[in-house]
């Protein structure tokens, strides 16, 4: 380890457990010289069970049962590494990456680097991005921030991208503390850069994309419904309705762990001691985790009495990258009793069945679900409603039917109200509300407004974007704004520049994911549609696709009349899809006019 006056003292000891990661710190040598745990100066301490707190040598295994390292006597001895995972061409030591990389400016990364950023790096010459990824370190999924690193790394002159497997340990000083270290001992006297705040700096398109990829929206995100509560509760039979209800709808993948399926197939020969039944639980969650890493739903409903197993099933749903939503069916005791068709609690009464749920074993209600539900005196659809209603809310399923607007004939009925959405509200939402009034025309059953994820209050329209509107068009008095949630709920359709844009509302918004759509997307799904109007809404909130980030409209913003030319044909050559499908109706101007 560098022993550079400028570094912090390290506490002697932490009682943190070693991970992987840790693991593959000091074998890879990121922490060289340390070779022994608790030696003086070493931020690791070695947690072991109590079995084998005495053994006199133990070894360190990866979850495949590779050795990676042997401890005896509290020194550590490397094995080996990793063998394998995605990019691990890019996870060098300190040696190999000195042997490549020497005389280079060093610069940490633990999220997506911003086009500020980016910026800011161009001027210093040949870099290594060392991104620092592991379990919860990033914001980023480890697999995501690599991938946006090397995105990065195409977009700077010369920049070289060196993983190292950085897990958090919980503690931000001794998270900072560690990362000083491991970056100390990578560059060795050569510079390192801290990037600057990123604030609400922009997003390059293909970063852009890989972050929108790793962290979808609620609505495209993978889903674990699990239901837990005691037996009789009425946990299986609102989970049933409710895989109905998902399948019904139509637009999400759906599979079933039922506690007895379950048993029968995936757990057949576990008794129900508490070691087997927490094995159980454990399986589903991992069956669960895998259906949410791929983009589906699961839902389960086992008993799971004891917090640290649903614990357990939790940190595995959203290591795989999935929402963890859990529903605790809190029927009283006494009606599950009451409902026993099968006499088990009077079985479990007698002494004829050991460790029961509520009677003979314990039953943790936990503190941390989403929704609590009392089905005592309540019909089925009714209970179920508490829990689309916190599905609604939070934005991962809304399995209401979609409010049909009466149809009223003449000009009393109101005009569909389009959204235009960027960040500032200065150039291409602002752009798009001006060009769409023009190329409806007055007749048009449409009404037209923008607004930014970060609008300028009362900004005109960028002057560029102003140069590229089409011959006769004319910004008018136009102001911008600020989005709002009273613009996105008055809004039959919220329209974006950008993928990023969506993303933003269906987060801030979830509620309204039905109607929240790329320009670019919504003209795709449109030309592919013979359907114009209120009916095209209520087909794209029925049948929803992700949004194709090719198809979104760069920030033109102080880039030259240029690219903002570029957005002004992009974002027009949308619209003229857009309005006829929305109106029925040809435009006003053709693409010759622009």
């Amino acid at each position: 380890m560098s022993d550079s006056p400028v570094l912090p003292p390290a506490p002697q000891h932490c009682p943190t457990p070693v991970e992987l990661d840790d693991l593959e710190l000091l074998v890879s040598g990121a922490f060289a010289p340390t070779t022994a745990f608790d030696e003086p100066g070493s931020p690791i301490t070695l947690s072991l069970p109590e079995a084998l707190r005495d053994a006199p040598t133990v070894e360190l295994v990866d979850p495949e049962g590779l050795p990676l390292a042997r401890v005896s006597g509290g020194r550590i001895e490397p094995l080996t590494h990793a063998q394998f995972g995605p990019f691990r061409d890019h996870y060098l030591s300190p040696a190999t990456t000195r042997e490549q990389y020497a005389g280079r400016t060093f610069v940490p990364v633990t999220d997506a680097l911003t086009t500020a950023q980016l910026d800011e790096l161009r001027e210093l010459g040949p870099l290594v991005l060392l991104a620092l990824a592991g379990t919860g370190t990033p914001s980023l999924s480890p697999v995501g921030l690599v991938r946006a690193t090397l995105a990065a790394a195409r977009a700077l002159p010369d920049a070289a991208v060196v993983v190292v497997p950085f897990a958090s340990h919980g503690d931000a000083d001794l998270d900072h503390e560690l990362g000083v270290r491991v970056v100390d001992n990578y560059a060795q006297g050569d510079p390192v850069h801290g990037l600057a705040d990123p604030g609400d700096d922009d997003l390059s398109p293909e970063i852009g994309a890989i972050v929108d990829f790793d962290r979808p929206a609620p609505g495209e995100q993978g889903l674990v419904l699990f239901f837990t509560g005691l037996s009789g509760s009425g946990k299986s039979t609102l989970a049933r309705a409710l895989t109905d209800r998902i399948l019904e709808q139509g637009e999400r993948t759906v599979t079933s762990l039922d506690g007895d399926v379950v048993r029968r197939n995936l757990s057949a020969g576990l008794t129900f001691s508490k070691a087997d039944r927490e094995t159980n639980i454990r399986r589903i969650g991992w069956v669960a985790a895998e259906i949410a890493r791929h983009g589906g739903v699961a839902v389960c409903s086992p008993i799971a009495p004891f917090d640290e197993t649903r614990q357990q099933v939790r940190e595995m749903v959203e290591d795989a990258g999935g929402h963890f939503f859990l529903i605790h069916v809190a029927t009283p005791l006494e009606e599950c009793e009451r409902r026993d068709r099968k006499g088990l609690y009077a079985k479990a009464r007698r002494g004829e069945i050991p460790e029961f749920t509520g009677i003979s074993s314990p039953y943790e209600e936990p503190e941390d679900a989403a929704v609590r539900v009392d089905t005592t005196g309540r019909t089925i659809e009714d209970a179920l409603g508490d829990v689309l209603q916190e599905l609604s809310a939070s934005g991962h399923l809304v399995l209401d039917e979609p409010r049909a607007e009466a149809a009223t004939p003449g000009p009393s009925r109101r005009p569909l109200r389009v959204l235009f959405v960027c960040t500032a509200n200065i150039c291409r939402s602002a752009f798009a509300e001006v060009t769409a009034r023009h190329l409806a025309g007055d007749g048009a059953d449409l009404e037209f407004i923008s607004a930014g994820t970060h609008g300028h209050d009362r900004e005109p329209l960028d002057a560029e974007m102003t140069a590229a509107l089409s011959p006769g068009v004319e910004p008018g008095e136009f102001a911008s704004r600020p989005l709002t949630a009273e613009l996105v709920e008055q809004a039959d359709v919220v329209l974006t520049a950008e993928t990023r844009h969506r993303t933003f509302v269906l987060e801030e918004h979830p509620q309204a994911f039905r109607k929240v759509f790329t320009l670019g997307q919504f003209a795709a799904a449109a030309e592919a549609s013979d359907l114009t109007g209120r009916a095209l809404l209520d087909e794209l909130a029925r049948r929803r696709s992700v949004p194709d980030p090719a198809l979104d409209v760069a920030d033109p913003y102080r880039r030259g009349p240029e690219a903002a030319r570029a957005a002004a044909d992009q974002i027009t050559g949308h619209l003229e899809v857009v309005i006829p499908a929305l109106t029925d109706t040809v435009p006003t101007h053709d693409a010759k006019d622009r």
